[in-house]
């Protein structure tokens, strides 16, 4: 049974459950001062204690998507290798995706893919970097009907926070779901998502960045994701068909994206983004002393020391609940100081970070980027 498996949680809600009435029905037998007692006393605690524990945390992993299994949770790997084929079968570019699974956009089915959409789960290996990592593609009805046969679809990177899950992306933040109606209402375009967690050398937080004799993160999402994608699917080849989207280290990774590379993104929004990429356990050494390649990683460094890029960005924060509220605001104002980068936002009353929070954001964001990617 999976980390996440309805069938753990109740287990674990039950045996908290059955020990909790244990303890009770026990307790008068456990009274007395005798050694045996009171290490039975101590032992029913703790053990409900730690039940209970895991029942909330189990929960907690449901509901926010922290971790995909057991393996995940403990820091292993141990999903079976997918074979790539490193012959020119995508196209001279050698740029490799692989897809692995399909499923509709609601489970349970709604027909065919023209009329709902398709999700389809892909391998994507790097041409320049070697990074291969999985990731969701939705595909919107558009795609599969027979009047835009010939038509190139703008696309969106959309990105975790860390740890994060992709499938998070697709059950708990219902990316594919919303844009789709969206869609349907005509608030925004039809959009090709591309949706992953950032960490693709995991357990590992690389932070988007190309780290000095360790995975070229940046430039895996930067040339090579776009490269694999472009090759494999209809989306546009011009500048402003792409877009970038994330939450808390996905969404400082989006902003950095757009701002370091606006000849690939046209937009990258930011939900309840950090504006500098930490240096801790998780992350290890990102910059290896190099100077530049750190102050670069310093969002506001960036904008204040290099030319303005030609981008759009979109931050999100809320006045209580989110640390990164007051450090937004000094964002807006530096970009708005310039006279190439566009800059928009939303600034909610309350909002934690978490994914309440970003159910809010994320419609808004997608129209908002929608309305900056242009299809050819």
């Amino acid at each position: 049974m999976g980390l996440t498996s309805n069938t753990v949680l109740l287990l674990s809600v039950l045996f908290a459950l059955v020990l909790f009435v244990g303890t009770v029905w026990s307790w008068p037998r456990l009274s007395r001062r005798t050694w045996l007692a009171v290490g039975g006393r101590v032992g029913l605690l703790l053990s409900t204690q730690l039940a209970l524990f895991v029942s909330v945390g189990l929960l907690a992993n449901q509901a926010f998507g922290f971790y995909a299994s057991w393996a995940d949770l403990f820091g292993k790997e141990t999903d079976v290798g997918v074979v790539v084929d490193h012959t020119a079968a995508n196209g001279a570019s050698g740029a490799q995706l692989q897809v692995v699974d399909t499923r509709h956009v609601d489970k349970g089915g709604v027909g065919r893919p023209r009329f709902g959409g398709q999700i389809q789960k892909v391998v994507l290996s790097g041409r320049t970097t070697h990074i291969a990592t999985p990731a969701y593609v939705y595909l919107p009805p558009e795609y599969f009907a027979p009047e835009y046969r010939t038509r190139t679809f703008p696309a969106a990177v959309v990105l975790t926070g860390y740890p994060g899950t992709a499938e998070a992306l697709v059950d708990k933040l219902h990316y594919p779901r919303t844009a789709r109606q969206l869609a349907k209402d005509g608030r925004m375009q039809p959009m090709i998502l591309v949706m992953l967690r950032p960490t693709v050398a995991p357990p590992r937080d690389t932070e988007c960045v190309d780290i000095p004799g360790g995975p070229q993160t940046e430039s895996f999402f930067a040339k090579d994701l776009p490269e694999a994608v472009t090759a494999h699917y209809r989306v546009g080849r011009k500048p402003g068909n792409w877009g970038v989207i994330g939450d808390s280290t996905g969404g400082y990774c989006a902003l950095k994206l757009a701002m370091h590379h606006p000849d690939v993104f046209a937009a990258g929004a930011g939900l309840s983004a950090y504006y500098k990429a930490p240096t801790d356990p998780t992350t290890g050494d990102l910059f290896h002393g190099n100077r530049t390649l750190r102050d670069e990683a310093d969002l506001r460094w960036f904008m204040k020391n290099r030319s303005a890029p030609d981008t759009s960005l979109l931050v999100t924060s809320s006045k209580v609940g989110e640390s990164n509220y007051k450090a937004t605001l000094r964002l807006i104002d530096q970009v708005k100081a310039t006279n190439r980068t566009r800059i928009s936002s939303i600034i909610l009353e309350s909002g934690g970070h978490n994914f309440n929070t970003w159910r809010r954001e994320i419609p808004p964001t997608l129209e908002w980027i929608s309305g900056r990617l242009g299809d050819h």
